[in-house]
């Protein structure tokens, strides 16, 4: 996660073009975190940094989780749906990038989403293999990883966070 300096600045991100762009800043720093770590996408990106980047119109969000997790759990309203897996067994959906595809340009900023940070890792580097040039994993995911009483929200995640989300 990125210091507190810089995540509330990035509450602060000026439109597109504009002479103190944050927003690019935070990619940056992401891109270059990502290349020292060797990764085989654009980087991470903290749930509070994702969330400026999207609600300025900087990148867009999608949710990989399935229709069941975003109907149950909640979802966060500005995010597209795209699932890397389907259903209570989780298969993996073999459209994903194919979707992707018809949803995305290959050099839109992507920030992918799911419970806990992993499977939208895979999903990430699913897309930069298929040639999108600016997909992000958010770190934490949704809801965090698993506590010692073996429940999500409490050791981060989207909504630990306290940012936008919705629930059926």
């Amino acid at each position: 996660m990125l210091d507190s300096s810089l995540a509330s600045a990035a509450n602060a991100i000026p439109p597109a073009g504009g002479s103190a762009d944050i927003a690019e800043t935070i990619l940056e720093n992401a891109r270059e975190r990502a290349r020292g770590e060797g990764l085989a996408y654009a980087g991470g990106l903290s749930p509070g940094d994702a969330w400026a980047l999207v609600s300025h119109g900087r990148a867009t969000l999608v949710d990989v989780r399935t229709a069941e997790e975003r109907k149950f759990v909640g979802q966060v309203p500005a995010g597209l749906h795209v699932a890397w897996a389907t259903g209570t067994a989780m298969t993996r959906n073999p459209r994903f990038v194919k979707e992707l595809d018809a949803k995305l340009a290959k050099d839109q900023v992507i920030v992918f989403l799911c419970r806990s940070g992993k499977r939208s890792v895979l999903a990430a580097e699913a897309a930069a293999r298929a040639g999108f040039t600016s997909a992000f994993n958010i770190l934490e995911g949704f809801e965090g990883e698993i506590d010692a009483q073996q429940r999500r929200g409490s050791l981060g995640g989207w909504r630990h966070h306290g940012l936008p989300w919705i629930q059926d």
